[in-house]
């Protein structure tokens, strides 16, 4: 992709899929208030002051176990963060620094990527609280208090996005890309076609067909 790639990466159910949803302008990623409804990266192209980039919406990253689809989901989310420019850290301020958030910031401080680490849910937001203080432990700078569900805050978090985007080269015009859409019944084959054509793990692929 010749895009600047932002990869949105967190905890699940943190308002990953909503910010995301915001952003892109269209309802492309599932919203539930059930936890681990994202599994696959979903990409979507957005642009912010004139400046393109590709959005990513990942899964939220649990701690490893024996579930081969939380392993999975987990393993499409360092892909995102290996692959992206900018990486968005999203924490719910609601639920303050987590053991998980702990986890998941070293993981990104390794990536060595720029971060710029959100705190969603916000609902008191533009009103003086030292909730947002505890985030500044993570070690990962700045927090920015957002409510993805009320569209507040977004547009510093974009501004600072913007900043720590790198300049790219743009390829072919998209209008030229011919988009196709597979579809069909659960658990046919349609992941296992897709990545095979695109050459690598785009999409999670098991025998356990989704609920959903």
């Amino acid at each position: 992709m010749d895009k600047p790639i932002v990869a949105i990466v967190g905890k699940p159910n943190v308002g990953k899929s909503t910010f995301f949803n915001y952003i892109i302008g269209t309802r492309l990623s599932i919203v539930e208030d059930t936890p681990g409804v994202t599994r696959d990266r979903i990409y979507a192209d957005t642009s912010w002051r004139d400046k393109e980039f590709t959005l990513i919406d990942t899964a939220g990253i649990e701690e490893e176990s024996d579930d081969i689809i939380i392993n999975q989901m987990r393993k499409q989310a360092t892909i995102a963060i290996n692959i992206a420019d900018v990486i968005l850290f999203m924490t719910d301020m609601k639920q303050g620094v987590t053991a998980s958030d702990k986890d998941i910031a070293l993981i990104l401080k390794k990536s060595k990527k720029p971060i710029v680490l959100v705190c969603n849910k916000a609902d008191n937001f533009g009103k003086e609280s030292d909730d947002i203080y505890e985030f500044y432990n993570l070690g990962l700078g700045q927090p920015y208090p957002v409510s993805a569900a009320n569209a507040k805050g977004i547009g510093d978090v974009l501004d600072e996005i913007y900043n720590l985007l790198p300049d790219k080269t743009q390829g072919s015009d998209d209008e030229e890309i011919i988009k196709v859409a597979v579809i069909g019944k659960p658990n046919v084959g349609k992941s296992s076609l897709i990545n095979r054509i695109l050459g690598e793990e785009r999409l999670i692929v098991s025998d356990i067909a989704r609920n959903y």
